[in-house]
């Protein structure tokens, strides 16, 4: 690292440290970053689908007595609570870094579970989901951007994909253990669902402690002022590495960035960025993280009520149906993902939307012909999702490696409260109707190839904007704002005013 003054006086650091990182062998190092980053995704899949089972439970006299409106607002609030925590905390994580929020939101969302399996009432529980989802929507944010900082370039891609595939293993945990836990007859009904909420506390336990020896980004603290702390960092990385009996081959001086440090970004320059500079970009980031989620919501949170009201399949009987769907969209991530890094970004996104898109509107024509049983239907939607699943991740990793290092935090939480209030809102609404009681297939078989054309038009979008960003540096893909020249930027093949 080197630092001298450009003509008006400022600071310029030449630093070597994203291309340090970038040259990293895979090692221990990078597996406590996906253990210890990575279960946040596990921690929301497993809180939405305790939530969801004990929905009934909890309109039981003996617990808290809620009707169907209440235990609709429980899921209402914790989204609403996400949309809020990602908005606030993504802005702090870009002004004072990953390793803070990464802490704090795990431990908000830690005592806020645990003490909602504490309450008494109605409104103590509503506070509490609120809250859980303040901490989990701020884990969004401070984690997509810490990921993609730590993970070096050739691997970010499948790691990213994989991470954020890892929810459908916390869904199957909680349904796993709804089985047992809401079992009045294993579990007195008034302890079981209490129980529950204490499963991701413990969970959280087990790694709060792991994240403690995770480092700041090196790349967060260069471009913020912390050049000597950013330094440091890799040193010890690379120390560790080498200890180990890797050899780290040294990085030639031409890869090294200047820059000029700087605290925070104003929301001027975010507009600037976001809606002019990088307008194509934020369309892609908007098209994709929209068209997932409508998609992913209409058939998740609607899927126990096609089985019940068209296939006759008894609620306590969903759960059975629900374990192949959780694990179609969990293993579609693991095999898919390093296809990202290996055959592209762009082919594979389009290629996962739109093979989703086919499958789902064929799917739509057997089931409106009554070709299909509730059997037949579950391996439809499970093979559907292996491949949406897929690209469903690589909405979350284009969005958190296409703008500019500064901002990454408060880009992916925009995108991801959009993509919330759209798709946990309007598409289970949606579907809801649509399904009505089950004795006209007509209505549902349209909204099954609407959100097949929705996906086929975001793996559209993300064929014609996406960026090739498979195997490159993110200083690469995107100029950091604090960049004391521009650099070669990644380029999608379309041509149009202003850098995309």
């Amino acid at each position: 690292m080197s630092a001298t003054t450009d003509s008006d006086g400022r600071l310029v650091v030449r630093s070597l440290v994203p291309a340090r990182m970038d040259r990293l062998p895979w090692t221990r190092f990078h597996w406590m970053i996906i253990v210890g980053l990575g279960v946040s995704w596990v921690l929301d899949g497993l809180e939405v689908q305790i939530v969801s089972s004990v929905g009934s439970v909890l309109q039981d006299r003996d617990t808290l007595h809620l009707t169907t409106t209440d235990v609709g607002l429980m899921g209402s609030i914790y989204l609403l609570g996400e949309v809020v925590g990602a908005l606030f905390f993504g802005r702090i994580t870009d002004r004072i870094g990953r390793k803070k929020i990464f802490i704090l939101t795990l431990a908000v969302y830690l005592i806020a579970s645990g003490v909602a399996g504490l309450s008494f009432s109605l409104w103590f529980l509503l506070i509490c989901r609120f809250v859980a989802g303040l901490g989990i929507g701020g884990e969004y944010s401070a984690i997509n951007s810490a990921i993609d900082e730590l993970i070096p370039a050739k691997y970010r891609g499948r790691v990213d994909i994989a991470v954020n595939g890892t929810y459908w293993g916390g869904a199957m945990i909680g349904a796993g253990a709804s089985i047992f836990l809401l079992n009045p007859d294993l579990v007195d009904i008034d302890w079981g669902w209490r129980i529950g909420f204490f499963i991701g506390p413990v969970i959280g336990l087990a790694i709060i402690g792991l994240r403690r020896h995770i480092p700041e980004s090196p790349r967060w603290l260069m471009t913020h002022g912390y050049q000597e702390q950013a330094e440091a960092t890799v040193d010890q990385i690379e120390a560790d590495i080498e200890a180990g009996g890797r050899h780290l081959d040294p990085v030639p001086a031409e890869k090294a960035l200047e820059i000029h440090p700087q605290a925070s970004v104003s929301y001027r320059q975010i507009f600037r960025v976001m809606v002019s500079q990088y307008r194509s970009r934020s369309f892609l980031a908007f098209s994709m993280m929209v068209t997932q989620a409508f998609l992913y919501n209409a058939i998740f949170f609607t899927y126990a009520l096609v089985l019940s009201h068209f296939y006759g399949v008894g609620s306590g009987s969903t759960g059975y149906f629900f374990f192949p769907f959780a694990v179609g969209n969990l293993v579609g991530p693991l095999v898919l993902g390093p296809l990202f890094d290996t055959i592209g970004r762009r082919k594979m996104i389009l290629g996962t939307y739109g093979l989703s898109a086919v499958l789902l509107a064929i799917s739509a024509v057997m089931f409106h012909a009554g070709m299909l049983s509730a059997t037949t239907h579950t391996i439809f939607w499970c093979v559907i999702f292996f491949f949406a699943s897929a690209g469903a991740s690589s909405a979350y990793l284009t969005v958190s490696e296409i703008f500019p290092l500064e901002l990454r935090g408060q880009a992916i939480s925009y995108f991801f409260a959009i993509s919330l209030l759209v798709g946990g809102v309007a598409a289970p609404s949606l579907f809801g109707a649509l399904i009505g009681d089950g004795t006209d297939r007509g209505p549902l078989t349209v909204g099954y190839f609407v959100g097949a054309g929705i996906m086929l038009v975001g793996g559209l979008i993300a064929w014609f904007f996406g960026v090739d960003a498979e195997g490159k540096g993110l200083e690469d893909i995107t100029d950091p704002l604090s960049a004391a020249a521009p650099r070669r930027v990644t380029r999608t093949r379309v041509q149009g005013p202003g850098p995309r």
